[in-house]
């Protein structure tokens, strides 16, 4: 069955479910067909509007979860101006918003976006995860001519930083040596590190635990866990909450998010329950447990909505609203554009 590629999808950062139109197209685009009465608006934004879309992310008296709906639209919409819009968001204070900035710049793989990338990894005045975010967008977007200034900065002091950076080299480095693009996801995303070809469990386990491995080949186990799916995989993907960097544990946090499935509820609540675990990845288990959505995850994100680390605190908040989301019958997430027609 093809699947319509187009907005109506309602990606959200860590989400594989999809809320379908009921058009497809071989070609795989609505905007061609115009017969999905869902999708046809995103077909005819105006810049007007996404002009408006643009200030909601970017006026920090509107909620977070709000704009955090107005980024993933602009993601959605695409093309220079939802770009350039989300490039100015770079100068709030808050340290998740800005790592979601970057990841969907990432995600979007538009080149234009790689001169502000670049800014923002080279500013060591941007807190580490979205010096770390910069980085790993300018290897999802692919373009081999940033390989320099990846490597310049897999030297990084930050620890978080030179390993994004080292993965993005080794992403560049196996796209150029592969010579072929990586196939699509099963989840859509632009992952760090193609998924590994073995497909038996307990072998990929091993091979995610094994710190002397090098990080780029766990990373690829990682993936291919994930795409393998079922209990055994993802209570494999939750064993590496206890091991690895933070940089490490953080994308098994993102990855058990876009798996949704309740068997890692208790470990992703433990990781963030945990005062000693760095906020990188407590932020990226709250944003978990808020795409899993299920009700033993709604009392741990209320409990450290407020916690003392900001992205901590906002990342529940958000979390909070994808809950809501999920157990809703909102057809999208990205919806900026759907209100601001609702309020015309």
């Amino acid at each position: 069955m093809w699947r319509c590629p187009c907005p109506c999808l309602s990606l959200s950062r860590g989400s594989r479910e999809l809320r379908e139109c009921d058009s497809w197209s071989p070609a795989g685009h609505l905007r061609e067909s115009r017969s999905c009465p869902l999708c046809l608006p995103w077909a005819m934004v105006t810049e007007e509007e996404v002009e408006a879309i643009g200030r909601t992310l970017t006026d920090a008296a509107h909620p977070l979860p709000a704009r955090f709906r107005a980024l993933f639209t602009l993601r959605s919409l695409g093309g220079q101006a939802a770009v350039a819009w989300i490039s100015r968001a770079f100068g709030d204070s808050s340290a998740l918003l800005k790592h979601e900035l970057a990841y969907c710049l990432g995600q979007m793989r538009d080149e234009a976006a790689i001169p502000v990338l670049i800014r923002v990894l080279e500013d060591t005045s941007q807190e580490p995860m979205v010096r770390h975010e910069a980085g790993e967008a300018l290897g999802a977007i692919g373009n081999p001519d940033v390989l320099d200034i990846l490597k310049h900065y897999s030297e990084d002091p930050v620890v978080e930083v030179a390993e994004t950076c080292h993965l993005a080299v080794r992403r560049l480095e196996w796209l150029q040596e592969n010579k072929q693009e990586l196939s699509t996801s099963p989840y859509l995303s632009v992952d760090p590190a193609p998924p590994s070809k073995e497909t038996d469990v307990a072998k990929l386990r091993q091979t995610l635990l094994d710190e002397s491995c090098p990080l780029f080949d766990r990373y690829r186990a990682m993936f291919a866990l994930r795409n393998l799916g079922g209990q055994a995989a993802v209570l494999a993907l939750a064993d590496g909450l206890r091991c690895g960097s933070a940089l490490f544990r953080h994308e098994i946090g993102y990855v058990l998010g876009q798996m949704q499935d309740e068997a890692c509820v208790p470990q992703l609540t433990a990781a963030l329950r945990s005062r000693t675990e760095s906020p990188m990845v407590r932020h990226e288990c709250a944003e978990a447990l808020g795409a899993i959505a299920r009700p033993a995850c709604l009392e741990t994100l209320r409990a450290f909505a407020g916690d003392e680390e900001r992205v901590v605190r906002e990342s529940c908040e958000v979390a909070l609203d994808m809950y809501e989301y999920e157990n809703s019958a909102q057809f999208q997430y990205a919806d900026a554009l759907r209100k601001l027609h609702a309020a015309a």
